[in-house]
């Protein structure tokens, strides 16, 4: 689906460190502000335990898992939403993206510079949520100027009521309140997209932490997972086996990037479906919500239009029941139509016609 997360925060806070250690893409990672400027983007497989089981049902030939898009995108300060810094290339790369990962600073490497001399994450992610709510306000304040100039040419109930959307969505700014966070109908939904706001992006907080640092959420937000940056860039150099002996030495249970990636998933409202057979097993990303013809859809834009009916059966039957001719026999597999809503787990094969 091409979906981008972008990584921003602060200078100096890990984000290029973590941007490496998730896609193990060599970036510049310098102890000096604006070390990133043109965003770097990395493909990351969503890890998923449930491929492995499928594709030795199946026989498959190979195993293809869902995918990810992480933008390394440039530090920012205090002001960017006027052009400090790198103000304005670093909020139109963010607009590009579908949801935003804020890396905030825990650590406390004095080898490492930081931008404010001091290390406190609750301060620096307002400073950022400040500076992209700023940026809002431009453009709600430009927006509104330019419908406000249509309105004089002959009013309409419509134009009325797109000004009076924006005209709360720039009060709810004003008070500090994100675009995310705003009761917005079906009705308005486009105007809300047509602004392309930066607030009204989800957002997923990552704590760059100390080594061994165990303690509860610092920022309270119900998106946010702590994880050492530096650890997991050592873990991606490891092989598989010197990775999980380290782990072990640091009573890791799970890598901090599989919760990373899998918390950026669910985000962006994800799920996922999959298709398995002899030539392949394969992992499938759709929105959650979505009907059987856009699930079609995804694997070749035809398939959605001609969409005829689903075969569909839960993963862990299919897996049980040792696949399609199992499941068919058992009674798993339900053959589903175009109001089908695809769940998580479902493994599914398309008719389509010519």
């Amino acid at each position: 689906m091409g979906l981008q997360i972008g990584i921003v925060g602060l200078p100096n806070v890990g984000k290029s460190t973590l941007f490496k250690a998730l896609t193990k893409k060599q970036t510049l990672i310098a102890n000096y502000p604006f070390a990133t400027i043109d965003p770097s983007v990395g493909i990351v497989e969503v890890p998923d335990a449930r491929l492995e089981p499928l594709s030795k049902v199946s026989n498959a030939a190979r195993i293809v898992p869902a995918t990810i898009e992480f933008v390394d995108i440039a530090g920012l300060v205090a002001g960017a939403s006027q052009g400090e810094g790198l103000g304005n290339q670093f909020l139109a790369h963010i607009r590009e993206c579908d949801a935003i990962a804020q890396v905030v600073r825990e650590f406390t490497d004095k080898n490492i510079i930081h931008v404010h001399d001091s290390v406190d994450p609750t301060r620096d992610r307002d400073v950022i949520n400040l500076e992209l709510a700023l940026a809002d306000l431009q453009t709600i304040t430009k927006r509104l100027d330019n419908v406000r100039k249509t309105l004089k040419g002959g009013g309409s109930k419509e134009i009325e009521a797109h000004i009076a959307y924006l005209e709360r969505v720039k009060i709810a700014l004003e008070q500090g309140h994100a675009a995310r966070d705003i009761e917005t109908s079906d009705d308005e939904k486009p105007w809300l997209r047509e602004l392309s706001l930066l607030t009204a992006k989800p957002i997923l907080y990552i704590r760059n932490v100390d080594e061994g640092f165990k303690g509860d959420a610092i920022l309270h937000s119900p998106n946010e997972i702590s994880i050492s940056a530096k650890i997991e860039a050592e873990l991606a150099e490891l092989s598989s086996e010197d990775a999980r002996a380290m782990m072990a030495d640091l009573e890791m249970t799970e890598a901090g990037l599989d919760r990373v990636i899998v918390a950026a998933y669910k985000l962006l409202g994800l799920c996922t479906y999959f298709t398995s057979g002899e030539i392949e097993t394969r992992a499938w990303t759709v929105h959650e919500g979505s009907k059987a013809p856009v699930a079609a859809g995804v694997i070749h834009t035809d398939f959605e239009k001609s969409f005829i009916r689903a075969e569909v059966v839960n993963w862990k039957e299919f897996v049980e029941l040792g696949g399609w001719s199992g499941a068919r026999e058992k009674g798993a597999m339900k053959t589903e139509g175009k109001e089908y809503i695809v769940k998580d787990g479902d493994v599914c094969y398309f008719k389509v016609g010519a």
